[in-house]
């Protein structure tokens, strides 16, 4: 019981050291995922299809998120191993390659949208279920939407590639302040505007998009200013802009080690369009229902996800140190936990699920619907908590490829697969389809676990 303990339960410097690092990432994702549920209901409250249509387009625009997250990735994996090594000349040269792939990614990202936008919303609408809907209001609602949404795509670029690069300096406060004012201009502003309170025109889902348009720009300047302004704490911000030099053998290497991460993130979150595509062509019930699920688990998930990036930034420090044992003891600690964490936080979401659905102003058969799907969701939790943090394990050694048939392949032959083939070929309940799915990620939790035992991943990239 000793040996099991010493393995994979830190001591009190452990914790303290990694609830200072965690809090701040859960207080900006947790209120992040809270002003969301928020929105959600003000949205919501203006009917099925003004909330349906705004949950397509940021299903839609999740996959730009996320292949900017894989672009950038490359680099932070770099940047968190140059700050362990002291390289602040690296970290810069890291910097210099985000800011390039993300005034690249949001231009393409832009074009796409312009041209494709209503093409791609019409693949969840379109569909046999909802033959007897008029699915021109929704789709009208999705396009008036996505207008002004495109606007805020650069300043979130912007704020993600500063954001990175301060949380691999260990600064996690200032992009948590920074995220907490953005959230609450975001949410007053979404109170004002889409209810026309105060004097102010009634806007319905465009006052949504306004008000995230003007919080990411008010986030864009106070990352931007802060990060600026104190060189002496982050002295790679020092003359950053006065060249855009870029060694060739780190472009070489983070293109290496980050393509598979990018195309990771590409696919997967193509992967998890396709997934709530297929499960649309159950109905526009479906689509209200799973929306009301899904913001309600990215609320409930908020340690899973700062768990995450703990994992890249005390595992990668290590690693960028030549501390390898250190890396591995560190990661089986923090897995442990969070694996355990998890499954407290997945009971507490099988015991609220009845509840959250009623906030919304939708038809009995949503929320009845959106209360199964949350305790298929509590349930199935601490696998996906696992499989999360093995994910980002792998990848804090630069095992990126290993990390993209972990992750994208996976979803793709696997998830994909059975998702199509039990909402298409099947007459089984949505609900069954759903739980099928959701616990399919048992047997990526059985393949994650030797290969994180073997330690194969903990590699130093930066000294070779």
């Amino acid at each position: 019981m000793n040996k099991f303990i010493r393995r994979y339960v830190g001591d009190k410097n452990f914790y303290r050291m990694l609830i200072a690092l965690i809090i701040p990432l859960v207080i900006q994702q947790g209120i992040t995922n809270f002003v969301s549920l928020l929105d959600n209901v003000m949205v919501g409250g203006l009917g099925t299809e003004p909330m349906s249509a705004v949950a397509i387009m940021n299903q839609l625009m999740f996959v730009f998120n996320l292949l900017l997250f894989g672009g950038l990735s490359g680099a932070s994996i770099f940047g968190a191993q140059f700050y362990g090594k002291g390289d602040f000349e690296g970290m810069k040269q890291a910097f210099r390659v985000k800011m390039i792939f993300g005034v690249i990614a949001t231009a393409v990202g832009i074009g796409i949208f312009i041209f494709w936008g209503e093409d791609l919303a019409l693949l969840f609408l379109d569909n046999e279920a909802n033959k007897d809907i008029d699915i021109t209001v929704t789709l009208n609602y999705a396009k008036d939407y996505l207008k002004v949404m495109l606007f805020g795509l650069f300043p979130f670029m912007v704020v993600q590639a500063y954001s990175s690069t301060l949380r691999e300096a260990g600064d996690t406060v200032a992009p948590m302040v920074a995220s907490v004012i953005s959230i609450f201009v975001n949410l007053c502003l979404n109170y004002v505007l889409i209810f026309g309170h105060f004097g102010f025109p009634k806007m319905g889902v465009v006052g949504a998009a306004v008000a995230t348009v003007i919080a990411r720009f008010i986030e864009f300047f106070i990352v931007v200013i802060y990060a600026h302004s104190n060189t002496k704490k982050f002295p790679f911000m020092k003359g950053l802009y006065r060249s855009l030099y870029i060694s060739g053998s780190l472009v070489k290497s983070i293109m290496i080690t980050g393509m598979p991460l990018m195309l990771n993130e590409l696919f997967w979150s193509l992967g998890s369009t396709v997934i709530n595509q297929n499960y649309s062509t159950r109905g526009l019930d479906v689509v209200a229902a799973m929306n009301i699920n899904t913001t309600a688990w990215n609320l409930f998930c908020v340690i899973m996800f700062a768990m995450g990036n703990a994992v890249s930034i005390l595992v990668g420090q290590r690693l960028g140190a030549g501390d390898i044992e250190g890396a591995k003891d560190v990661d089986r600690k923090l897995i442990f936990f969070n694996f355990v964490m998890h499954i407290l936080i997945g009971l507490l979401i099988v015991f609220v699920a009845p509840f959250v659905p009623l906030i919304y102003n939708v038809e009995p058969e949503v929320r009845e619907l959106a209360t199964h799907f949350l305790m298929v969701a509590g349930a199935s939790l601490p696998i996906h908590a696992y499989v999360h943090a093995a994910y980002f394990t792998i990848r804090s050694g630069g095992k990126t490829v290993v990390t993209f048939l972990f992750d994208c392949v996976y979803m793709w032959v696997i998830t994909v697969t059975l998702s199509a083939i039990l909402c298409r070929f099947t007459s089984l309940p949505i609900l069954a389809c759903y739980a099928i799915v959701q616990f399919s990620d048992i047997i990526k939790l059985c393949i994650a676990m030797p290969m994180l035992k073997s330690g194969f991943w903990a590699k130093n990239i930066v000294n070779k």
